[in-house]
């Protein structure tokens, strides 16, 4: 009788372990290759792009008291001859490349393509023509939805996002926008920013969350409705370069340059060349005053910027 008791106790001992390792993700299978999963979420996005349509012709013409808000239906019955987002005029696509290393991945995949796709259903007022790059800091309000239509994050009222901080595919759809015109005020204490810049952006996974750091889109592509109202120029480490001019190789993601190999990326480093003179004061002019992104001192007749030259101080 004792013996069966013990057994028992080993039985649930074991049943217990088993599931703690379950939950500490000790069991959980290796994530997947970049390389197979771009495949499947392109093949995945493109039909949905082919059997899909947006609400085209209320942008075109667009009626009063029209809201800019995108609608996107299904091509069939009533809707049949609608225009599909695959062959909008207004379609853009880019490609991307991602590596293992990017999302902290076991394993040495390097430059694995993956193309974003992107409507950008009203190219906006402009604010005066501002347009943002991937790495500053937008107002929107925006939808996240997987392709099946299930919705996992929204923001109805308009909030900062600095774009460095989200998904590249978020950041790389936006900066195809331009941000809205005029405030009108709405006579209840609320106002409403006319002409915003209105997008669709469809991104695989690898520009996504890839294995999962959100739940529910893990290895899945996404959709991101987005109304883009104002711009705001970044510069992370206020050293005086804005962080777009720290992307050095020009590849739309700051994270990955590092000028004095120091470890810290350069639009969170305020001595970029580790000379020991801050990076503000290597690009003052001789009058003190911080000279503009393009005329840097040291840049003159194509040299290199004095703040990314660790031989001038």
């Amino acid at each position: 009788m004792k013996m069966n008791k013990f057994l028992t106790l080993v039985v649930i001992v074991i049943i217990a372990l088993s599931c703690n390792n379950d939950d500490n993700g000790n069991n959980v299978d290796p994530p997947r290759l970049l390389s197979e999963v771009a495949i499947e979420d392109d093949a995945e996005i493109l039909e949905y792009l082919k059997t899909h349509f947006y609400n085209y012709e209320e942008f075109e013409n667009k009626p009063d008291g029209f809201d800019y808000q995108i609608k996107i239906g299904v091509i069939e019955g009533d809707n049949a001859d609608k225009t599909s987002l695959f062959d909008s005029p207004e379609l853009k696509s880019e490609t991307i490349k991602v590596s293992s290393e990017d999302f902290n991945l076991p394993g040495n995949e390097i430059d694995i393509e993956h193309t974003l796709y992107y409507i950008v259903a009203n190219k906006g007022d402009g604010d005066q023509g501002v347009q943002p790059t991937a790495m500053d800091s937008t107002f929107v309000t925006y939808e996240g939805r997987r392709i099946d239509n299930t919705i996992f994050d929204s923001a109805d009222a308009p909030v900062w996002f600095d774009m460095v901080t989200t998904v590249s595919g978020f950041g790389k759809g936006v900066a195809g926008l331009k941000a809205g015109g005029e405030v009108e005020e709405n006579g209840d204490g609320t106002f409403t920013i006319l002409d915003p810049g209105v997008g669709l952006i469809f991104m695989p996974s690898g520009l996504a969350y890839f294995a999962g750091t959100r739940p529910g889109v893990a290895y899945a592509p996404i959709i991101f409705k987005v109304n883009l109202f104002r711009v705001e120029e970044s510069d992370h480490d206020r050293d005086g370069v804005p962080t777009w001019k720290e992307d050095i190789n020009k590849d739309g993601n700051p994270r990955n340059d590092d000028t004095d190999e120091d470890g810290g990326a350069d639009y969170l480093d305020t001595d970029d060349d580790g000379d020991f003179t801050p990076t503000n004061e290597e690009i003052r002019n001789e009058a003190g005053e911080v000279t503009s992104p393009d005329s840097y001192p040291g840049t003159e007749n194509g040299g290199t910027a004095d703040y990314l030259n660790p031989d001038v101080n």
